[in-house]
This record gives C-alpha cells, structure tokens and sequence, in this order.
C-alpha cells in the first residue's frame, strides 16, 4: 500500500512499461533482467574503435616510417572486452612513437641525447586516469617533438630571427694582426690577449703530489719552534746579563800564575814547585826580604779630608759691616794726612763739582764763569777717566780668566771624581749633541758620547761643581722632546752618514721625538779617571764597537746596564 502511494501515476501504460521503478526512498531500482535488452550493443562499439585505430595508423603512416604491427597476442583479443581493444590501441601509439625517435636519433648524430618519451603522455593531467581524445593525441605528439628538436620550437622563424639580431649588435672583439698594422690608433694595452693573435689553448690539469701542503705545515711548525726556542734563549740570555753579541773575552777564563806577586820575594824560583827543596827559600838568608827591622808604610791622606769644605767667616750685619767700612776709610785717612804733614805727598787738589762751585771758588766764578765751568767739566772728567782706567786694570783679561777657571776646576777634581751616566733615545738633532760636547768640554769633563741606532750612551767625569751642573743641564735645561731644521753639515762628519741621526725621515719631514728621554742609569765616585780627556761623539754601528770603545776605559758594563734598563712610563 505504502509503495502505490510513492509511485507517480502515468498516463499512457506503453511508457509506463518502460520506466524504471524506484524505491522507497526515492533511489533508482536496479535493472531487472526483464530490462536487458535496453543497454547498447557491444559489437557496433568494438567494431567502431576498430575503425578509428585504423584511421590512427594510416595518419602515423603518412607522417612517418610505417609503424610496426601490433603484437598478434593483441590482434587476437577477443572481441568482448573494451578494456583490451584501448590497451592495443595505446601500445600501438608507443610503438610509433619510439621507432620515430630512433630514427631522428640516427639521423642526426650530433645531438646529445635523443628525447626521451614517457608512456603515459597520452593521459590527461587529471585525476581520473582517463586518456585524451585520438583527435588530440596527434597533436601532442607532434608539439613534443619539435620542443626537443634544437633550433625548431612552437614558431619555426623565431630562431632565424635571434641569429639575425645577434649578427646586428655591435662586434666588440679585438681586431687581428693585420687590422692592428694598417691601424696607427689603436691602444695595444687595452686587449693585448685578443690583440695577440693567436688561439686560446686550452691548459692541462697540474694535479698536487700527496703529501706536498703536509710537508709545508711541517717546515712552518719547525720554523715557529726555532723562533720561539731563539725567542726563549734571548730571554733568559738578557735576565742573565748576557749581550746579545757577546765576544769571547767573556768566557775565556784567565790561567792562574805559576807563582804569586807576594811570594816572588821569598822563592828562589819561578813556581810553587821549587819549595820542596828548602834551599830555594829565602826566609833566613842575606838576600831575604824578611829582616829585623820594622818598616813603618808611606802616610796617606785619607779622603774624607779633601771633601771637607773650607770654613766661612761669620757673616756681619748691615750696622756692622759700616761700622767697619767706617772706620777703616778714617784710618787711611789719618795716615794719608801724616804723610802731607811730612812732605812725603803732595796736597791732593780740590775737588771741584757743580754744586759747591761757588763755594771753592768764589771770586774766579764771579769774574769769569764760563771758564771756571770748562775747567770743573775737565776735571769731572778726568776723575771718571781715572775711575774706568783703574777698574780696566784691575780687570782679569782673557788668558788670566781661563787660568784661574781651570785652576778653580782642578782644585774642584782634586776634592774627588764623580761619574755620570746618562742613556738618550735619539740624538736626531743636532743641536742637542752640540750641547752635550760643548758643555763637556767648558766644564773639564772626561768621557764620551756612544751613539748607536737603538740608544745613545753619555759617559761623563769630573769635579763635584762641574758634574752638578752638568747634571741640571742634561735633565732640566736641554728640551729633548723638541726637533729644529737641520744645518749644514761639514763634510768628512760620520755624524752625516749615519740614518738614524738625520733631522728628516724617508718622507722628508721632520722626526717626531715627543717620547724622546734622558735618563741617568748611574751616579757615583771613582778614584781617578777612567777617560784622558773628552773623546767626543763616536758613532758604533753594533754593541761590540761599542764595547770596545768602552773597554779602554774599563766601563763596558755600563752598556749591559743601559740596555736591559726598562724604561717606566
């Protein structure tokens, strides 16, 4: 009952037997097999693809090579599957499709690789793997290969026509030898390779040995370890004192005597070996240094004493000093007058100024004025002539000047000899190594001045006054950080030939000394002088010269001090 009600009613019962019923919920009922009759013929389709895969295979025919026949297994598939009849069909595609290919990769050699085909390239891109229409696979086909044909694409004159816009731009390469030769204009420097005119060859492969960047690590690992082992050894050289140069008198050990100074005199020989014979000592015989008599030694003066300053008188105050003044004036008066008294001087004359003129002389001022003043301007005169003439003569004159300095600085040595030794940096200018020998030189001093490229030395020794005032010049009044223009130098000077003295650096400008410095390294006394006079400026080109110079004077030592003085800033 329910199911007459779902059904719609139908007019005409012919169309009404040909209608599919429905089910309840209003799907369509499954075909009965009363309704078979309704589905297509199977045959006539069969019959239809045969059709169009002949047609396929005519057109391939004519585009091509003959394409090979379908395997028989395929031919004799039986008629009633339409799966079958579409696989044949597409076999028959691949078929053609790579005895194509073959025979353009034979044709054309030069080609790298022939194109390769998929096989599913008849398929739609789709998800639903369902095959493009034949009409369609025609096309496709043809499209694949003209993309990978070189110099053919989709439009076959658009090649041509890149040539031709290639050959239209501008030839920028370097003309060849003979445009070279007839062209007087062109710059060879610009492309010389180009311009050269022969043909790039091509280089072979230089491969390295093995092993050869392992033995270079190695030979740069030995040379570290050398410099840091040279490194090391200098260290430890300069904490010990060493010179970098040290010469061989440092280590030679001198031999001792074969017998000593002080028992010369008591061995009848030249060594120690003649006493076994107690003959050869001469204690108890005529000739033996040992007698009975007391030898008393040579007194001498001890030191101390000569440093001892003179004693001053007591110093008198101003009431005090013309008291005296005072009355020594009145007893060379007393006695100048005893002696007018007795006749032995004559009576001084008066002594006329302009202000008791009139008084001295009253009447000759009255009755001729200007005379009297001529005559007291004469004689204020001559009173200053007098005055100078006796000061003149009373003055030391240059020879007596310089005798009494010098024996002024000897009595000054005589008290002790003091030493100075000072290190500079750079003695770049040369007003100060005028400074330093002048200096030396007008206060009797001995020594040297060492100039060496790392350091220069200044030896100095003298009297106490004269090294004090050396000493004040050398750390206050001499400016050591300040550069001037050099001067002329004479020719012959050693000064000139060495670089490191010159005012100007490679780049003509004026060295920079504003760390520049002075410092003493050595202040003491000695018991006579080391140097006979003062030797002037040497220039030591290395520490052995340097040394040397040093050596006369047995103060070699204070070159090890100056250089392993560390400078604090």
């Amino acid at each position: 009952m329910a199911e007459n009600l779902l059904k719609r009613p139908h007019p005409e019962d012919e169309d009404a037997a040909n209608k599919r019923s429905r089910s309840n919920n209003g799907s369509p009922r499954p075909a009965t097999p009363s309704q078979a009759g309704g589905r297509p013929d199977i045959s006539a389709a069969v019959a239809a693809a045969r059709a169009k895969a002949e047609e396929i295979k005519k057109r391939l025919a004519k585009s091509g090579p003959a394409a090979p026949s379908p395997p028989p297994a395929a031919a004799s598939a039986p008629a009633s599957s339409a799966t079958s009849d579409r696989i044949a069909q597409l076999k028959a595609r691949v078929a053609a499709a790579t005895s194509r290919s073959k025979e353009l990769a034979q044709s054309k050699p030069s080609i790298p690789s022939p194109p390769v085909y998929q096989d599913d390239y008849g398929r739609a891109r789709g998800g639903l793997d369902i095959g493009l229409h034949p009409a369609l696979q025609e096309n496709a086909q043809q499209d694949r290969l003209n993309k990978n044909r070189p110099g053919q694409g989709r439009y076959p004159g658009q090649k041509a026509k890149q040539e031709e816009q290639k050959k239209a731009q501008l030839d920028l390469s370097a003309p060849t030898l003979e445009e070279l030769k007839t062209n007087p204009y062109f710059d060879t420097s610009i492309s010389v390779k180009n311009a050269s005119g022969k043909g790039r060859s091509s280089r072979q492969l230089i491969f390295n040995q093995q092993g050869k960047y392992i033995a270079q690590a190695a030979a740069l690992r030995r040379q570290a370890q050398l410099e840091d082992m040279k490194r090391r050894i200098a260290e430890r050289a300069r904490q010990a004192g060493i010179d970098e140069d040290p010469s061989e008198k440092a280590f030679l050990v001198p031999k001792p005597p074969e017998i000593e100074w002080w028992d010369e005199g008591l061995v009848n020989g030249s060594s120690y070996d003649a006493i076994s014979d107690p003959s050869n000592l001469k204690i108890d015989t005529p000739d033996s240094i040992i007698t009975i008599y007391i030898q008393h030694p040579v007194l001498i003066e001890p030191p101390q004493e000569k440093i001892v300053p003179a004693a001053k008188p007591m110093f008198l105050t101003a009431k005090e000093q013309a008291k005296l003044r005072r009355q020594r004036r009145m007893a060379d008066l007393k006695e100048k007058q005893a002696k007018i008294r007795l006749g032995l001087e004559p009576p001084p004359p008066p002594k006329v100024k302009k202000s008791n003129l009139m008084r001295v002389l009253g009447e000759q001022a009255i009755q001729d004025p200007t005379a009297v003043e001529a005559r007291v301007n004469k004689e204020i005169a001559e009173r200053k002539d007098a005055h100078e003439t006796a000061n003149q003569e009373r003055k030391l004159t240059k020879e007596e000047r310089a005798e009494k300095l010098e024996k002024q600085q000897a009595e000054d040595a005589a008290k002790g000899i003091h030493v100075r030794v000072y290190k500079i940096d750079s003695l770049a200018n040369g007003k100060h190594r005028f400074q330093v020998g002048k200096n030396a030189e007008q206060n009797a001093l001995t020594g040297v001045c060492i100039m060496h490229p790392k350091m220069n030395l200044v030896v100095v020794e003298g009297g106490e006054h004269s090294i004090r005032f050396y000493d004040k010049l050398m750390q206050n009044r001499i400016k050591w950080t300040e550069m001037e223009a050099p001067s002329a130098l004479r020719e012959g000077n050693r000064e000139a030939q060495a670089k490191w003295l010159e005012a100007e650096d490679e780049n003509g400008e004026l060295r920079d000394l504003s760390l520049n410095k002075c410092e003493l390294i050595f202040s003491g006394e000695e018991k006579a002088r080391g140097f006979r006079k003062w030797l002037g400026a040497r220039v030591c080109e290395s520490d052995s010269q340097a040394r040397d110079v040093l050596a006369r004077a047995k103060m070699d030592s204070f070159w090890s001090v100056a250089k392993n003085l560390k400078r604090e800033f």
